[in-house]
């Protein structure tokens, strides 16, 4: 399935054009992906859960199937804010509404995290899953990009292409398969999608998450931290870091995953999320 198959809504936002979708029927249940990923990864978490609770889809500008536009700033600031007027968009964070569940994975953790601690988003729960949310942050080769952008994204296509699917394929802790890496790839194989792909990563600023970090002990929601405890993005020592810093938060590291636990261990990683999503629903 390509990341953009299941996308079929558009939401018109500050000249940008958000791709999402929502399904199913019972309590409010956000997706957020990360970088460089889009709604692809929750699609089948999305279609799983869609018997018992009303899922919504989405990419970030940038990101999948919605707009690329260069003249568009995608930094984690623009995107909180985009994410707690998406939220209104769908009449979920409205006075008097039922609030949504939101899961989140890597940016989309400081995403969420910002729309609800800076922009006043309501959560019923959340479910932050390796997630972008204390420094330092970003892989190597993230930080390695995100000095020298410009030579990068001057690349011819193939090489480009290669070393994006060489990063990618370095997120998972079983290996993926070719269909896998060619999901994850494809958004950003065109013209279109090399430039956004530098670009994401040039506006990355360690800033929007530091602003978080003092807020965190404020947070009064149920929150559950999950996290590939083989994680060589993002290692599992931060989980913990973020676990004691949310009063509350539970902690769960699951076995033999890496940062993409959605594909490195997906039954494992089903079956905490609906637990969690039917305990506070």
């Amino acid at each position: 399935m390509r990341p953009d198959t299941t996308l079929d809504q558009v939401f018109h936002w500050r000249g940008r054009q958000v791709r999402w979708a929502r399904s199913g029927t019972g309590p409010a249940v956000v997706f957020c992906h990360g970088t460089p990923w889009s709604s692809w990864l929750w699609a089948p978490y999305a279609q799983a859960l869609a018997g018992d609770f009303t899922v919504h889809l989405w990419d970030m500008p940038g990101y999948g199937a919605s707009s690329k536009d260069p003249a568009h700033d995608v930094s984690l600031d623009v995107q909180g804010e985009l994410l707690a007027d998406l939220l209104g968009h769908w009449g979920l964070d409205e006075d008097g509404g039922s609030a949504p569940h939101v899961i989140a994975h890597d940016f989309g953790g400081a995403v969420s995290l910002r729309a609800h601690l800076l922009h006043g988003a309501r959560y019923a729960s959340l479910a932050l899953l390796d997630v972008v949310a204390l420094a330092p942050w970003g892989s190597p080769f993230f930080r390695l990009v995100r000095e020298h952008a410009d030579v990068f994204a001057a690349q011819p296509p193939a090489v480009h292409a290669g070393a994006v699917r060489a990063y990618i394929a370095g997120a998972s802790h079983r290996g993926l398969t070719d269909t896998e890496l060619d999901a994850l790839l494809a958004p950003w194989t065109t013209a279109e999608g090399q430039a956004a792909f530098y670009r994401q990563i040039a506006q990355a600023d360690e800033a929007h998450t530091d602003v978080l970090e003092p807020l965190y002990p404020s947070m009064d929601l149920p929150v559950h931290v999950v996290w590939g405890a083989e994680d060589t993005w993002i290692p599992v020592d931060r989980a913990h870091r973020l676990a004691e810093l949310i009063p509350g938060a539970r902690l769960t590291p699951i076995p033999d995953a890496g940062h993409l636990v959605h594909l490195d261990q997906p039954v494992h990683l089903a079956t905490t999320l609906r637990s969690w999503l039917t305990e506070h629903a």
